[in-house]
């Protein structure tokens, strides 16, 4: 007896042992065909300092500091009201800005968006209509026998009324949905960091312009002193000509170089106004005059610039965080893809009334209707749609990689050329000054010596038109190291943190007992320091 007892137990544990068998390998085998992986190429390490670049030029020179110009806010560094005026301008009325504005958005209703697909879905429906089947098919031959009171048979046609709740939740087993979930709040932060970016541009944009306004400035009062100059020139050769101790062609040559500068003049007059509506529409208004005070340009002076350590890019570019969240974001699409090669679990469920007569509807609980299902599905064969999916978001994540790896170095390039442009233009302006000073005696006694009849007329034209060239060369090359400066300021990243990222859904995210500001101190990626981890799906 006890033998056909255990023989018994064995025969009811068979079927039980084949079931899990048999979900063990629905769970196992989708895996077996997942494509392998591998790394791939590193990027150069990124220099501990920036004397690195073995470049004379390169800032700081023997010197290591922490000190980042990015860290000052506008006002403080180019201390300038009508500047950091423009700027504020700017980035409230700026129509590209507030595009980007609206992709920060969007990519924030992609985060409900995803939010909510791991969520069970309720919905409310209603259905009304009318059904007559055929005597010739076995519903419709037996339906006028049937009744639903004794006594009582269905009519025919037959009404039909349904009113329900329905649940749908796809379970979420193996993190496909809220990993969607995570790499949208990757790409929101990526969308953020693009508009900060654009915001670093658009300040340099404005002040390289400004900046522009003031040479121009300084040009056309070049050009108004020496087309006094040459003026006075003219009337003494006039002078000269009527006294009989002079020709014809010291006037003419006099009066032909003071229309070429008159010429000039209204050509920098049409440069000033094409300068300014370049600020005029960055700030969004109808063209009309700048603000600005040039009489100082020559001694402007912006904040002096501290460059840090090439490490502090990483935080201070928003060019380099928006890419490491694109690359964040890009890691977790592998997940989302390797997900789909895996059996989803379906729970449905509806509960109701329906009735051939509305009457009955609420009245009677012979008109409850209910239901839950659950499906489990597994893709078996035909995988290639899947694999081309996971070989897809495999070639974005190394594609996001590259790129972190190339705005890196172009971030440590631009910080050391923008910063060696300053250094070397605010040398070539001191000698600058030196010859506008020594040319300025020499035409002062070339004008003399003419005057009393001693040197010939070319030697004040030549003395003359070299004094208009350096200055005019001492106003483009100011020009420059202020642009430069300027644009050094955007490439240490200053202006990147003007306008803050804001935290999605900071209560929702306490509900649910995890902190979304969690993402705002995600780690960096060491894609510069060491080769990162990005896998690559090998062809076999």
């Amino acid at each position: 007896m006890n033998r056909s007892l255990r023989y018994a137990n064995a025969t009811r544990k068979r079927p039980v042992t084949a079931r899990a068998i048999t979900c063990a390998l629905l769970l196992v085998l989708p895996s077996c065909q997942i494509p392998s992986l591998r790394l791939s190429e590193p990027g150069p390490g990124l220099p501990a300092n920036y004397d690195a670049a073995n470049n004379s030029a390169s800032p700081n020179p023997g010197a290591t500091s922490t000190e980042n110009s990015s860290q000052l806010g506008i006002e403080e560094f180019y201390n300038d009201p009508i500047l950091s005026n423009l700027i504020v301008q700017g980035l409230v009325n700026n129509r590209e800005l507030k595009a980007l504005d609206q992709e920060v958005q969007v990519a924030r209703s992609e985060i409900i968006s995803r939010q909510g697909a791991y969520l069970p879905f309720l919905s409310v429906g209603a259905r009304a209509g009318v059904d007559k089947p055929s005597l010739f098919t076995p519903e419709g031959a037996v339906e006028k026998y049937l009744e639903y009171y004794p006594g009582a048979h269905f009519p025919d046609p037959l009404p039909n009324f349904v009113g329900s709740l329905n649940l749908f939740w796809q379970l979420d087993i193996w993190r496909e949905l809220r990993n969607a979930r995570d790499a949208a709040i990757q790409r929101y932060f990526a969308a953020s960091e693009k508009r900060n970016d654009f915001v670093t541009r658009l300040i340099a944009e404005i002040a390289e312009n400004y900046y522009s306004l003031m040479a121009l400035d300084k040009r056309l009062e070049t050009l108004d002193q020496i087309i006094d100059l040459q003026q006075k020139s003219l009337e003494a050769a006039e002078q000269r000509l009527q006294a009989g101790r002079g020709n014809s062609l010291a006037v003419q040559r006099f009066q032909a170089d003071v229309r070429r500068f008159q010429s000039e003049k209204l050509i920098v007059q049409q440069e000033i106004v094409e300068t300014e509506n370049r600020v005029n529409f960055r700030v969004n208004r109808f063209p009309q005059p700048v603000e600005r005070t040039s009489a100082a340009f020559y001694d402007l002076n912006i904040h002096a610039l501290s460059v840090g350590v090439p490490a502090q890019l990483l935080l201070s570019r928003p060019d380099i965080r928006q890419a490491e969240r694109e690359l964040v974001a890009a890691g977790i699409d592998i997940k989302v893809a390797r997900a789909r090669f895996f059996p989803k679990l379906d729970l449905s469920a509806d509960v109701g009334y329906q009735s051939f007569n509305p009457k009955y509807l609420l009245m009677s609980p012979e008109a409850l209707i209910y239901g839950v299902a659950g499906d489990l599905v597994a893709p078996l064969i035909n995988k290639r749609a899947i694999q081309a999916e996971f070989l897809g978001a495999n070639a974005k994540q190394l594609e996001s990689v590259y790129n972190y790896q190339r705005v890196v170095l172009n971030a440590y390039t631009e910080v050391i050329n923008r910063v060696a442009l300053v250094e070397n233009y605010r040398k070539s302006i001191e000698l600058k000054k030196q010859q506008l000073e020594a040319l300025t005696l020499a035409v002062d006694t070339s004008t003399r010596l003419f005057n009393a009849a001693r040197v010939e007329f070319l030697e004040v034209l030549t003395t003359q038109r070299d004094l208009f060239d350096a200055r005019t060369t001492l106003i483009e090359t100011k020009r420059q190291q202020l642009v430069a400066t300027a644009n050094a300021y955007q490439a240490l990243g200053g202006g990147g943190n003007l306008l803050p990222i804001v935290d999605p859904f900071p209560p929702r995210a306490k509900a649910h007992g995890r902190r979304w500001t969690q993402w705002f101190d995600a780690p960096a990626i060491p894609v510069v320091s060491a080769a990162p981890a990005a896998p690559v799906v090998e062809q076999r």
